[in-house]
C-alpha cells in the first residue's frame, strides 16, 4: 500500500490549508514533526469513524474525515499559526487498536511541509 500525501504549502496565519491521503485503510491518522519537537499525533479516525480523536493543540481548528469513494482522508486545518509548522504525515493501519500509537501504523508516507508564516 502506498499512501499518496497532497495539499501542503505555505499560509499565512489564520488561513486554511486542507490535507488530502489517497490509500485509506482500517484507521488512519495524521502526525507531524515540529522543529525542535517530538513527533505529534494530530487527528486519529477509527474504523467507520466511529472514533475520532484530536490532540488538544488542534481541537477545534483541524477536523480529519474519510470519503469513502475516493479511498482518501482528508485533514482540514483552519486558523493556522506559525506554532502549525511542521511536516505532516498520513499513516495507516489495517487493524484497530485503541488508542493507536505510531507503532501500530503499517504504513506511512512520506510527509508534506506546512508552513505558517
Amino acid at each position: 500500500v502506498q499512501l499518496v500525501e497532497s495539499g501542503g504549502g505555505s499560509v499565512q496565519t489564520g488561513g486554511s490549508l486542507t490535507l488530502s491521503c489517497a490509500g485509506t485503510q482500517v484507521c488512519m491518522g495524521w502526525y507531524r514533526r515540529i522543529p525542535g519537537q517530538e513527533r505529534e499525533g494530530v487527528a486519529v479516525l477509527y474504523r467507520r469513524d466511529e472514533v475520532i480523536s484530536y490532540a488538544d493543540s488542534v481541537q477545534g481548528r483541524f477536523t480529519i474525515s474519510r470519503d469513502n469513494a475516493k479511498n482518501t482522508v482528508h485533514l482540514q486545518m483552519n486558523t493556522l499559526t506559525p506554532d502549525d509548522t511542521g511536516m505532516y504525515y498520513c499513516a495507516a493501519a489495517i487493524r484497530t487498536v485503541f488508542p493507536l500509537k505510531p507503532d501500530n501504523y503499517n504504513y506511512w508516507d512520506q510527509g508534506t511541509q506546512v508552513t505558517v508564516s
